[in-house]
């Protein structure tokens, strides 16, 4: 979707759905260098109050950010903030569901304009892994939500050689 569409509150965001397998988190702990065994070590999680290996909770972040970007675009790369709340563990093979809405459009004197989202990630079985708020700064300005654009200084006047 165009990052600059016309969003309203109660616009639902576009929902995606990711498989989780160890394979995965394993790549994501190569990647990320968090080689925790609750992840990666099926034998110490087994044992483990958790019972198994459960995903990473930023791959499940990383997924939320898929979603945004792919709403948002550059838009959320460059100015997105997110406030999450884990709830249960996401496990090797859980479908995640990544669904959002947007429930407040701020717009500032300056033109900028800030939505303010909820989001969830669900299993397949409707357990809520993850619920929280984003925010994206919109448009025009929008990295300076609610500032005046400041004038910009000129540059001083030279004076020409006198040879």
């Amino acid at each position: 979707m165009h990052p600059l569409k016309h969003w309203q509150e109660g616009d639902r965001l576009a929902e995606i759905r990711r498989s989780i397998s160890q394979r995965r988190i394993n790549l994501y702990a190569a990647a990320s260098g968090d080689y925790n065994p609750i992840h990666v070590d099926e034998a110490f999680a087994r044992r483990s109050p958790l019972g198994g290996t459960v995903a990473h909770g930023m791959l499940l972040l990383a997924f939320v950010s898929q979603m945004m970007r792919r709403s948002f675009g550059r838009c959320w790369l460059e100015g997105g903030r997110l406030n999450a709340r884990f709830r249960v563990p996401a496990r090797p093979g859980d479908t995640v569901s990544v669904g959002g809405r947007i429930v407040r459009r701020e717009e500032a004197a300056n033109g900028s304009i800030r939505l303010h989202c909820d989001f969830t990630c669900r299993n397949q079985r409707e357990e809520l892994l993850v619920a929280g708020e984003a925010e994206v700064p919109m448009g025009v300005n929008a990295r300076h939500f609610g500032q005046r654009e400041k004038p910009r200084p000129q540059e001083p006047q030279r004076e020409e050689p006198r040879w």
